[in-house]
């Protein structure tokens, strides 16, 4: 599917491995067991999703509307999933309540989900060879 979507899985890659560093050797010590528990699970959805990202962009372009829709779906799914999981996890060190974001979460899951069955209806309308 492209370049766009390489781009963006090395990216995601590369800052899930800054963050998982920085939560086990940076973070451990300041947050609570649940937190940092936390804070892992948004690291591990980065991760598979940007190795989704990566898998995508090896894959011959299905639709240019579904490669769109694909990308803007994964891209707002790991932001808003991945990045809200941070700040709530995170929430005690810093001076302004994340806690008011928290609708923020399920809406990103969501995004993963709709990206995730446009691309098993995608691939259903793929004509066998």
């Amino acid at each position: 599917m492209g370049r766009r979507f390489y781009v963006a899985g090395f990216l995601f890659g590369l800052i899930g491995v800054i963050l998982g560093a920085f939560a086990a050797h940076g973070l451990k010590p300041v947050l609570t067991s649940e937190s940092l528990d936390s804070f892992e699970t948004g690291v591990r959805f980065q991760m598979y999703h940007a190795l989704l990202f990566i898998l995508l962009g090896t894959i011959k372009p299905l639709n240019h509307r579904f490669s769109n829709w694909i990308f803007i779906l994964l891209l707002g799914g790991i932001i808003f999933f991945s990045g809200s999981i941070y700040l709530l996890a995170t929430n005690s060190m810093t001076s302004f309540d994340f806690t008011k974001i928290v609708l923020v979460t399920p809406l990103g899951g969501s995004l993963l989900i709709g990206c995730w069955m446009l691309l098993l209806i995608s691939f259903l309308k793929l004509k066998k060879k």
